[in-house]
């Protein structure tokens, strides 16, 4: 089973929050999506061991806050690598409370909502809510996950739905062209079978292992 396969589904990214018995708390989400329009309901999928997972369940609220590809990168990290069991994610994140709910103000649109059913997936809950108050906050292209990993060059958080542990990395095999001389690192199964040394043109059959 090859789990790239999970890479061409679309993403973007977002901040989930929620209250704590009155102090603010929040994650990052990247699987958040519309249901219906009528009624207006969404769902986000959340790591139970999330803090701000816990808050959804007591509160049954929750606000989703989309990500712009120009807002601060440090929201993410503040957000997506902290816990706010014991960190206080907002001291330096400037937020307003928006239909009833904490919205960091650096995204371009929010959804406050109430949930109304939730899911159990194992290690997440997808909690449907329905929006009862949503707005723009700014103009900005929203934030897609592939913008995170290919331009911001973001990692994944390990309670990340989209989070696949990666295999250690192998050490590179040495090649040399029997010909040239030319040194090349990595796999040939990697290579295509028209390729050409790009020194003296010849294929890969040339190459040693060194």
């Amino acid at each position: 089973m090859n789990q790239k396969a999970l890479f061409k589904l679309s993403y973007g990214v977002y901040i989930c929050t929620s209250w704590d018995e009155g102090r603010p708390v929040g994650c990052i989400a990247n699987s958040a999506m519309q249901i219906t329009s009528s009624p207006m309901t969404v769902a986000v999928s959340i790591n139970k061991k999330n803090y701000t997972h816990k808050c959804i369940v007591d509160s049954d609220h929750f606000a989703i806050t989309v990500l712009a590809e120009d807002s601060d990168p440090k929201l993410i990290g503040r957000f997506g690598f902290r816990t706010s069991e014991n960190f206080d994610k907002f001291e330096e994140t400037q937020y307003a409370v928006r239909g009833k709910m904490p919205v960091p103000g650096d995204g371009v649109a929010y959804l406050s909502c109430k949930v109304i059913s939730k899911m159990d997936a194992v290690t997440h809950t997808v909690f449907l809510g329905e929006v009862y108050d949503c707005d723009l906050l700014r103009e900005g292209k929203p934030m897609t996950y592939a913008y995170y990993h290919e331009v911001l060059k973001g990692k994944t958080a390990a309670n990340a739905p989209t989070f696949v542990q990666e295999a250690p990395a192998k050490e590179k095999e040495k090649y040399v062209c029997s010909v040239c001389g030319y040194e090349y690192e990595g796999s040939l199964e990697e290579l295509p079978d028209d390729w050409e040394c790009p020194i003296c043109g010849v294929g890969k059959e040339f190459l040693e292992k060194a």
